[in-house]
């Protein structure tokens, strides 16, 4: 028997480590669950747009659904108990809410990756007195192409996108933007 010796490798030409391929794979796996990722997230409404249904579960254990509030104009506040601009702007949303609460608009607070205690907590420090819940899995998010927190949707009473509102606001935005969607939706 002839002993056979192992090819010697081409001038320039480097053999790859296994440890490549498993990098490379691993590589792949994560650009692949961060395309997955942003694929989940609906795009958000337009001004003018029908805006998604939900049905949610308040805190308190009334369901909550877009539906219920037709005929109003309804805020949807995204927010979080971990999230210091929500802290910024909830004194302006609860100030808002009391003073147009008997004018036809209805506020939602949507808690966004969070937790009921710690929810609990945040409404409690805040005194905050419009119904809220919790977004299971992030789905009303998604549908709504919430990216962050806080971000705010004015819809009108027909259920359509008034103002989406990236970021804290603050009582004068809100109310001025309020003002517009109920005289919005006085016209014939």
């Amino acid at each position: 028997m002839q002993d056979m010796e192992e090819p010697e490798p081409s001038p320039g030409r480097r053999e790859r480590s296994p440890v490549w391929g498993v990098v490379g794979l691993i590589g792949a796996l994560i650009i692949g669950l961060l395309g997955y990722s942003l694929v989940q997230v609906g795009r958000a409404p337009q001004s003018g747009e029908a805006v998604p249904g939900f049905q949610l579960t308040s805190l308190d254990g009334a369901p909550i659904r877009l539906d219920d509030y037709r005929g109003q104009v309804v805020v949807l506040n995204f927010f979080a108990s971990w999230c210091p601009p929500c802290r910024d702007e909830a004194p302006d949303l609860e100030r808002t809410w009391r003073k147009v609460q008997n004018q036809g608009v209805q506020f939602v607070g949507i808690a966004y990756k969070d937790t009921s205690s710690k929810v609990r907590a945040f409404l409690d420090e805040f005194q905050t007195t419009y119904p809220c819940a919790l977004d299971p899995r992030s789905r009303t998010a998604r549908a709504y192409g919430v990216t962050g927190v806080p971000e705010t949707f004015v819809v009108d009473a027909e259920g359509r996108l008034v103002h989406h509102f990236v970021g804290p606001i603050t009582e004068p935005e809100l109310s001025l933007i309020l003002e517009q969607a109920l005289n919005r939706s006085s016209l014939p």
